[in-house]
């Protein structure tokens, strides 16, 4: 397939509306290789080189206002984070399948049907948020910062996509502006050549093709800030977040998968599954693991060491006898944080994290 200029292989993808969703599986690597990374954009895919990009520093809320190179950019200390990125709405059918509710709810929201697969963990490499920023003089007034990247689409503002971050988090020196990915410059679906990485919150926030950023006093209303990336429903009052629609989401919630198809079909006999748990800034200690509702949970084993940000990998062994099976999985993190058992619904369909049944066919 040809996505804005540049071939994008979809073998072991899955296109759902204005998506690339992998198959998610038992990864090779601990990190996610670039090309079997998510896409979630909107066509076509910006092209963009590094001699003629430039990036603005603007607003009330800095001394002065800035526009720098790319080699500005280059030229100021290097920063590397390794983090999961996943989108807002990834778990998004489980609301359907495990819940029962309708996900066609809302006509001013195209909903993309995302299963398991939207989600990834890759070492991103690049300079300090706060770094640049402080080259146009932040002042102590300033509240939000507001990046800007350089994708168009119809549902949202027509010199591209933007949402705003708290200046804390902006100013986290774990957030960044990447131009590397897993070693590599940003491939051009990830936001070649420069893009945000918010550590620990959704994906929305990291914003690609960076080609602006707002610094401001008083917090900007923009579509994904008020009707895309809120909690709709009776358990968020419209009134109480106005003039936005619900409430924000913003931090990953903690949740867990197996890295099987859903639902999978298994052969008789030993097996050693493998999943990924995930939380925001606290990293995932414990993931537990039960079969067919009459087995108490077991301790899966931890694959990879805890840390925050990125996911933790576990397995567990399982005896596979021939017919219908359910599994769960039930993560826990550093903080006591646990994976609710139930979660109410939203219009969006976003951050499912409940304990979900795997349907598990072995024959």
């Amino acid at each position: 397939m040809t996505r804005g200029g540049y071939v994008k292989v979809e073998a072991g993808f899955e296109r759902i509306g204005g998506a690339l969703e992998p198959r998610f599986k038992r990864q090779k690597t601990y990190f996610t290789p670039n090309e079997d990374f998510f896409v979630c954009h909107s066509d076509p895919t910006p092209r963009l080189d590094t001699a003629t990009w430039r990036l603005e520093l603007l607003g009330d809320g800095l001394e002065r206002p800035r526009t720098i190179t790319f080699d500005d950019l280059a030229g100021l200390p290097r920063h590397t984070v390794d983090c999961v990125l996943e989108c807002a709405g990834n778990h998004r059918t489980l609301f359907e399948s495990v819940m029962g509710e309708d996900l066609s709810r809302r006509a001013d929201v195209t909903i993309t049907r995302w299963h398991l697969g939207g989600v990834g963990m890759a070492r991103w490499g690049g300079v300090r948020l706060a770094d640049v920023l402080a080259l146009a003089g932040v002042k102590d007034a300033a509240a939000h910062v507001m990046p800007v990247g350089l994708d168009i689409t119809r549902e949202e503002d027509e010199d591209g996509v933007r949402v705003p971050l708290p200046r804390d988090k902006a100013l986290d020196p774990d957030t960044i502006i990447a131009f590397t990915m897993n070693g590599q410059p940003l491939p051009p679906d990830h936001g070649f050549p420069a893009r945000l990485i918010v550590p620990g919150w959704v994906g929305t926030y990291s914003i690609k093709w960076l080609g602006r950023i707002e610094v401001t006093r008083e917090r900007p209303w923009v579509p994904r800030n008020t009707v895309m990336y809120v909690l709709m429903g009776p358990q968020w009052p419209e009134q109480e977040f106005a003039p936005a629609r619900g409430a924000p989401v913003t931090r990953h919630p903690i949740r867990s998968s197996l890295a099987l198809p859903l639902p999978a079909r298994l052969a008789p006999g030993r097996h050693r599954l493998t999943g990924y748990a995930r939380g925001n800034d606290h990293a995932v200690t414990q993931v537990a693991w039960g079969a067919d509702g009459g087995v108490s949970w077991q301790d899966a084993e931890l694959v990879s060491t805890p840390a925050r940000y990125v996911w933790t990998q576990f397995a567990c062994p399982w005896d596979a006898v021939p017919g219908e099976h359910v599994l769960m999985t039930w993560a826990t993190d550093a903080s006591g944080a646990t994976q609710p058992m139930t979660i109410p619904f939203n219009l969006g369909g976003y951050v499912f994290n409940a304990v979900h049944p795997h349907p598990i066919v072995v024959a």
